[in-house]
């Protein structure tokens, strides 16, 4: 009479299977991982593909930014001091478009990055007329008081900082410009925006008015 303890155990027998423990039989993740054990989200353990940065395009849109300010914010904890960045940005596309964005990160990269993706999103159109403003514009916000004057071509733009860096992004050539009030640089930024969102040609103002445009005499 043969018995079960009798009976020799050869490599290729159930039990050789068994040697893993009941994890590699139970249905659950194989342990040895890519040799067709069941593994999670299909084969190479992860389908979802290499990470990407959602928040930057991945082509060039033709927009250019400008960073008008970088400040630096300490947090004392016990351990020390823990440092934090946030970037003002400025972004247009130099034919009557431009933005403003402020991103707040821990490294000074990334601020960046968030500063220009908000910008992206804030898109303004503003009334250029032969590389200038059409007229004198005078606006406020907050502290920050702007006044833009249009100038003959060849003048250049004549103002500094925050204004500067909105002009260049919206394509204004020739202008003289004066900040007369706070020297924040986002409400000097956003005072600007303001003023040139302001500007309205001639045309527009008499066809609001019910008006047509008499023709230049030749």
């Amino acid at each position: 009479m043969v018995t079960d303890s009798d009976t020799p155990v050869s490599p290729e027998t159930p039990a050789a299977d068994n040697a893993l423990g009941p994890v590699a039989n139970s249905g659950g993740f194989d342990q040895r991982r890519g040799q067709g054990g069941f593994q999670r989200g299909g084969q190479g353990g992860n389908n979802r593909g290499p990470r990407r940065d959602d928040r930057r395009p991945d082509v060039d849109d033709g927009l250019s930014e400008k960073v008008v300010f970088i400040n630096r914010c300490a947090k004392v904890v016990k351990g020390g001091r823990r440092f934090s960045f946030s970037a003002l940005v400025v972004c247009g596309d130099k034919e009557g478009k431009v933005g403003l964005g402020f991103g707040k990160a821990k490294e000074v990269s990334d601020a960046i990055k968030k500063g220009g993706l908000a910008a992206r999103k804030n898109m303004t159109t503003v009334t250029i007329v032969n590389g200038t403003v059409p007229h004198e514009v005078y606006a406020e916000f907050g502290g920050g008081k702007v006044l833009l004057k249009p100038a003959s071509p060849g003048t250049g733009i004549i103002a500094g900082g925050g204004v500067r860096a909105v002009c260049e992004a919206a394509g204004v050539k020739d202008i003289l410009a004066k900040s007369m009030g706070s020297s924040n640089h986002a409400n000097v930024v956003k005072a600007t925006i303001k003023a040139l969102s302001g500007l309205r040609t001639r045309e527009t103002i008499l066809s609001s008015r019910g008006k047509k445009v008499a023709a230049k005499a030749i």
